[in-house]
């Protein structure tokens, strides 16, 4: 007899349900489990991830904010590290001073009359307009900051004052302004400092609210290095805010110095001559650059108008003549006859034309028009110049030899817009040189391509000519005009600029040094180079040169001038470069660029500058190399 098989009523119910509605019980799939399963792991993984992000990114900041909430904190700021020129002569210093913080936990716990009264007296002590603080606090994300700076730099008169006030909110802390020894000579190339904005929060999570960050040049550029890390004061509390009278300090690490290549002397002297030249002509706008071709090191560099780094004023962010613009990496110029030199070196490269082959110019070069002959196109050149081969063509600056050597003309075969491309890419013309200042721009090089997409126009042997004299669409920033002459002075090698040659701990100990980085080699071209700087010898020692002022400085120096219309031709840039010493016994140790905007007299303006820096760094600088 078989056993009798167990009843269970469930089943039998579930059973008769599934029966009346016609439908059979169907066990889960395994891949609806493995769907599950894959989904759980998904989420774990991406929870995971979204942890690690936090914790990599946003770490040290909730760490902070952790501390913060059991603590109240009194930052002491490190020293921002000092900056020095070639010579080790010191360009900034950190004077102490005093600024007023607001705790802004404290302050909130406040009625509504304390806290008016308090930003009442606070306003009037501290010479701020009515409300400003309130427009401050009513800006501050509470999750990230629990203290403003009120001001800095307080008088001792306002120090008392906000001392017996005895707001327990309200704390003067120790404090320090950056000062600048030299102030408008070197404004471009330091930069200035101020207080950390929205943006650079945003851009950088080291940073933290009321830091002191670099806004502008060497400053900017190398902010983390000068920085140094902020020490603190934690006086700890308990869950009321009552201190609990423990506390820790955390020492401040003080910042990086910096030693640059600048020759602070140089540098000075370079801009009286300017500021000096500028004044006697009128005008505002221009720039000014030295280097040493063997090396990238950058000598001296400086922008016009300057301005006061101790001293911001509302007018400096307002001017029409914008004073914070940085001209010599960020302007962007026709280059003028100064890009001459570059296209002979190509015209020689190319087989296009021999050094001693003569082209003549009356003073103009007529391209037949094809539709009425009696009414040719008319290229005109500065001046009447005669036979001149490619020495007197860079001395003279012959408009009409260039035209035919860039564009061609009847027998005379022409490099052509491609050519011209490929030699200005290969002198670096298309893109940054990397100098270690911020904000720097390319120029345009334009092509057949790039006009009609610009412009809808196609592209005509005329354009060709102007871009081989350096007009028309050409376009090129100062840093790259000056390292592409650099190339020419030295036989074919550009470096890439400097301005910081050395990095060094609080201690003194060497954290990094600059070693010359050599862009790109173009000595293959040297024996073109060798005759291009014979040309712009003779424009020196030549009566008929261009820079003939320069004949009787006490080394000889090879140069270029550089005329660029602007503003619909109503408008000139004096463009002066030159190098030396320039003989075959020595090796060229500067090469300057001069830049004059609306220059009454074109780039004859540009020349006596030049002279008076050239001689006093022979006088000064070389000389002494040589004794």
């Amino acid at each position: 007899m078989s056993k009798k098989e167990e009843f269970f009523l469930e089943e039998s119910v579930l059973d008769d349900m599934s029966q009346s509605f016609n439908s059979l019980e169907v066990p889960l799939s395994k891949k609806a489990f493995n769907f599950i399963t894959a989904i759980a792991l998904i989420i774990a993984f991406v929870v995971f991830l979204r942890i690690s992000y936090l914790d990599l990114k946003d770490g040290k900041f909730y760490q902070a904010r952790a501390l913060a909430n059991m603590s109240d904190i009194t930052v002491i700021p490190a020293q921002r590290g000092l900056i020095f020129d070639r010579s080790g002569n010191s360009l900034v210093s950190n004077v102490p001073s005093f600024k007023a913080v607001l705790n802004v936990a404290d302050f909130f716990q406040k009625s509504d009359i304390e806290k008016k009264n308090e930003l009442k007296k606070l306003e009037d002590i501290l010479n701020l307009p009515e409300n400003q603080i309130q427009e401050w606090l009513s800006a501050i994300n509470l999750e990230k900051q629990n203290s403003v700076i009120l001001a800095r730099n307080l008088t001792i008169e306002q120090v008392a004052e906000i001392k017996n006030l005895n707001y327990k909110d309200v704390t003067v802390e120790n404090d320090y302004n950056r000062n600048y020894t030299y102030t408008d000579a070197f404004s471009h190339v330091l930069g200035y400092t101020g207080i950390v904005s929205e943006n650079d929060l945003k851009n950088n999570n080291n940073l933290e609210l009321n830091d002191i960050v670099g806004k502008a040049g060497i400053e900017s550029e190398y902010d983390q290095q000068l920085r140094g890390k902020n020490g603190a004061i934690y006086d700890y509390r308990n869950a009321k805010n009552q201190s609990i009278g423990e506390n820790s300090t955390v020492e401040p690490e003080n910042g990086d110095n910096l030693y640059l290549s600048i020759d602070k002397d140089f540098q000075n002297y370079f801009y009286q001559s300017m500021e000096a030249q500028l004044a006697k002509l009128g005008r505002t706008s221009g720039a000014a650059l030295a280097m040493n071709p063997q090396t990238g090191e950058i000598l001296a560099l400086m922008s016009f108008p300057s301005f006061n780094p101790n001293n911001i004023t509302t007018a400096d962010l307002t001017s029409q003549a914008k004073p914070l613009f940085d001209r010599a990496v960020s302007g962007v110029y026709s280059p003028g006859s100064t890009i001459k030199p570059l296209v002979a070196t190509a015209a020689l490269t190319e087989n296009i034309i021999s050094p001693s082959d003569q082209i003549f110019s009356p003073g103009y070069l007529d391209v037949p028009n094809p539709y009425n002959p009696n009414k040719p196109t008319r290229f005109l050149d500065w001046q009447y110049q005669g036979w001149v081969n490619l020495y007197s063509a860079l001395a003279k600056s012959s408009d009409v030899y260039f035209y035919e050597v860039g564009g061609g003309y009847e027998n005379q075969k022409g490099l052509g817009i491609d050519k011209l491309n490929d030699y200005w890419k290969k002198f670096g013309l298309d893109q940054k040189t990397g100098i270690d200042l911020p904000g720097e721009k390319t120029g345009l090089l334009p092509n057949p391509q790039e006009k009609e997409t610009r412009v809808g126009q196609p592209w005509h042997l005329g354009d060709t000519y102007n871009v081989s004299i350096g007009q028309g669409d050409l376009m090129v920033t100062p840093i790259e005009l000056l390292d592409y002459i650099s190339a020419i002075a030295n036989g074919g090698k550009i470096y890439q600029p400097y301005i910081v040659s050395k990095i060094t701990d609080s201690k003194g100990d060497i954290v990094s040094e600059t070693k010359p980085k050599l862009a790109a080699d173009l000595t293959y071209m040297s024996g073109a180079i060798a005759e291009v700087q014979k040309g712009m010898i003779e424009g020196t020692q030549e009566s008929y040169g261009t820079s003939y002022m320069l004949k009787d400085l006490p080394f000889l120096v090879g140069a270029k001038t550089g005329s660029a219309q602007v503003a619909l031709n109503t408008k000139e840039n004096a463009f002066f470069v030159g190098y030396g010493p320039a003989d075959s016994s020595s090796s060229p140790q500067i090469v300057i660029l001069i830049l004059i905007e609306n220059s009454k007299q074109g780039s004859l303006n540009a020349v006596p500058v030049a002279n008076d820096v050239l001689k006093w760094y022979y006088n000064n600088r070389l000389s002494k190399k040589t004794n």
